[in-house]
């Protein structure tokens, strides 16, 4: 418990604590640790709010406060436990703890004043929705999701971009997935998207071509016009495996190999369906 500057931990002296506290807290996240040499629990925890300040070098300053050399910061902040650990924004004191935590709530508090994992991919994503190309936005939504599962901001993006590059199917087992805390008014929208396109999908056309299907299970053409049919009604998760099927059968059967091989490199980047079925008409071709 050195007195020395690391990176962004620092130990706070009546000669820096106008500068860390009040100045720099103005464009970082100042965390603030009230400890004392003969406090065992502080011995405990410093070492886990090191770790978590040397992840965010550039958003964050461990602020340590030695209770025992500075008795007029201590009583300044009204501190009467060891440890205390405050969260200071914009020179205010803005969130904290007194007592020992474990390093999952103290990061469940951070959190909120943080940039998270994925962040910046679901800001992208955001930017891309907003001007109605979900293909690209697509992989980013995925990458944030796939970074931080617990961000319920980037699972209802992902999923909008689900639907709208025609995996329904998936994206209402992703809806399941949301727990009943985090459904918000973006869940009822999807849902509602959701429902709209399975109505699409089930147009008389479509349901004929189905039950023609079903009673002709060997007509191959039949099942290419279907699956162009479910790729036009946003159901590319049942299209390519009927496009399986014809290939299993006949590789060089009419437009079907041109018609899958369309209908994958049709699909946004990250898609799993992209990869998986592509492997899958290769390992046919090679």
């Amino acid at each position: 418990m050195d007195n020395l500057v690391e990176n962004n931990v620092v130990d706070i002296t009546p000669e820096n604590f106008q500068q860390v506290i009040l100045q720099q807290s103005q464009e970082k996240l100042v965390l603030v640790d009230f400890w004392a040499q003969w406090c065992e629990p502080c011995k405990d925890l410093m070492p886990m709010l090191e770790k978590i300040a040397s992840e965010y070098k550039n958003e964050m300053i461990l602020a340590r406060v030695d209770c025992e050399a500075q008795q007029e910061i201590a009583a300044q902040f009204g501190i009467r436990n060891l440890p205390t650990v405050m969260v200071v924004q914009a020179g205010q004191p803005v969130d904290g703890f007194a007592g020992m935590q474990s390093e999952s709530q103290i990061r469940e508090m951070l959190a909120k004043y943080l940039p998270q994992p994925g962040d910046a991919e679901m800001q992208q994503a955001a930017q891309f929705v907003q001007q109605g190309d979900y293909q690209s936005a697509f992989p980013l939504a995925k990458q944030a999701v796939d970074l931080n599962a617990e961000n319920i901001d980037a699972k209802y993006l992902y999923i909008d971009c689900l639907i709208e590059t025609g995996s329904v199917a998936q994206a209402k087992a992703e809806l399941e997935t949301i727990r009943l805390v985090d459904q918000d008014q973006r869940y009822q929208t999807l849902t509602g998207k959701v429902e709209l396109a399975e109505q699409a999908a089930d147009s008389p056309e479509l349901r004929e071509l189905q039950t023609a299907v079903e009673n002709n299970p060997d007509d191959l053409q039949l099942k290419i016009d279907l699956a162009i049919q479910l790729q036009q009604a946003h159901k590319v998760d049942e299209a390519l495996p009927l496009l399986h099927q014809v290939l299993l059968t006949d590789l060089n059967f009419g437009e079907a190999k041109k018609v899958m091989l369309d209908m994958i490199n049709a699909l946004a980047d990250g898609d799993p369906q992209k990869s998986l079925y592509r492997r899958k008409v290769y390992s046919l071709l090679y």
